[in-house]
C-alpha cells in the first residue's frame, strides 16, 4: 500500500481552496486520502520545490509591489458580469470544477460521460494545490483584501483566506495545470483552453484575494507540476485513457453548455489596468 503522501497541512489547503472535504466519492475508482480528497500522482518528495523555484514575493515599496497595487484595481469590477464570473471561478469543488473548461473544449466534462478525465482532474488538482504549500507557508504573504480593506467575491471564505498565504496563488496553479493538461488532450482547442486558463487566474485578481505576482507565480508552479507529472507512468496512462474518452465525448456531444456566450462576454471585459 502506498503510504499517505502529504501532511495534514495539505488537506487543510485543499479544503480551503475547494471545500474538497465535502465532495462525494467519484464513481470511477480514484484513490483518496480521505473521502472527497483525491490522492495526487506525486509523493511529497517528488513535487517541485516552490521555495527553490520562486523568488520571495515583492517587498512593500518596491517597483514590483507598485505593479501589484496597480493591477489590484481589477477589484473595481465588483458588481459586473466579470465579478460574477470570478465568483463562479472561485469554486474548485467537484462536480462544479469539472465544468471550468467546458466552453473552451466545446463539451461538458462530468463524472458520468467522462469518468477517466474527471478522475484525472481530481487527482491533478491535489498535486497542483500541494506544490505551492511550501512557499505559501514560508512567506505567509498578506492578501490584498487585508491591505485595501475591501471585501472579496467570496466573503464567507475570508477568515480562512486570511490565515493562508497569498503567494503563490493555489487556484491559479490548479487552473493553469488543468489548462496545460487539457490543451494536450484536445490540441485543436488549445488556444481557447489556454486563454481560459489565463482568465481563470485573473479571476483571483478580480476577486481581490491575490496580487498580480501571486498569479504569475501560480502559473509557474502549475507548469512545474505538469512537467513533473509527465515522468509519472500512472499519469501518462490516465492521460491516454482521458484523451480517448474526451475524443469520444466530443464526437458524440460536441454541443457547448448553454451559458457559454454569457461567460465569453464576461471574460472579454478588460481589467481596469493595462499594467500587463
Amino acid at each position: 500500500m502506498t503510504p499517505m503522501r502529504t501532511p495534514l497541512l495539505f488537506a487543510a489547503s485543499l479544503c480551503l481552496l475547494a471545500s474538497a472535504c465535502a465532495t462525494p466519492a467519484a464513481r470511477h475508482a480514484v484513490p483518496e486520502i480521505r473521502p472527497g480528497v483525491a490522492r495526487g500522482y506525486l509523493e511529497t518528495e517528488q513535487l517541485p520545490d516552490s521555495i527553490a523555484l520562486l523568488p520571495p514575493p515583492p517587498a512593500p515599496g518596491s517597483a514590483a509591489f507598485a505593479l501589484d497595487e496597480q493591477v489590484n484595481l481589477a477589484r473595481n469590477l465588483r458588481g459586473t458580469p466579470r465579478w460574477q464570473q470570478a465568483i463562479a471561478d472561485a469554486n474548485l469543488q467537484f462536480p462544479e470544477a469539472a465544468s471550468i473548461f467546458a466552453c473552451a473544449i466545446g463539451t461538458r466534462i462530468d463524472e458520468a460521460a467522462t469518468p477517466r478525465l474527471y478522475g484525472l482532474l481530481r487527482r491533478t488538482r491535489t498535486d497542483a494545490a500541494v506544490v505551492s504549500d511550501a512557499a505559501k507557508h514560508r512567506y505567509n504573504r498578506t492578501r490584498p483584501f487585508m491591505v485595501n480593506g475591501e471585501s472579496t467575491c467570496t466573503p464567507d471564505k475570508e477568515a480562512g483566506l486570511a490565515e493562508n498565504g497569498s503567494y503563490p496563488s493555489g487556484h491559479t496553479s490548479i487552473g493553469w495545470a488543468w489548462a496545460l493538461i487539457l490543451a494536450e488532450l484536445a490540441p485543436d482547442r488549445s488556444d481557447a483552453i489556454l486563454a481560459r486558463g489565463r482568465s481563470y487566474g485573473e479571476s483571483r485578481l478580480v476577486c481581490n484575494v491575490h496580487w498580480h505576482s501571486d498569479v504569475l507565480s501560480g502559473r509557474f508552479m502549475g507548469s512545474a507540476v505538469v512537467a513533473r507529472l509527465h515522468a509519472d507512468p500512472q499519469f501518462r496512462h490516465d492521460m491516454d485513457a482521458a484523451r480517448a474518452e474526451l475524443a469520444t465525448a466530443r464526437a458524440r456531444n460536441g454541443v457547448p453548455p448553454a451559458d457559454c456566450d454569457a461567460s465569453a462576454a464576461a471574460l472579454a471585459q478588460p481589467l481596469p489596468t493595462t499594467a500587463y
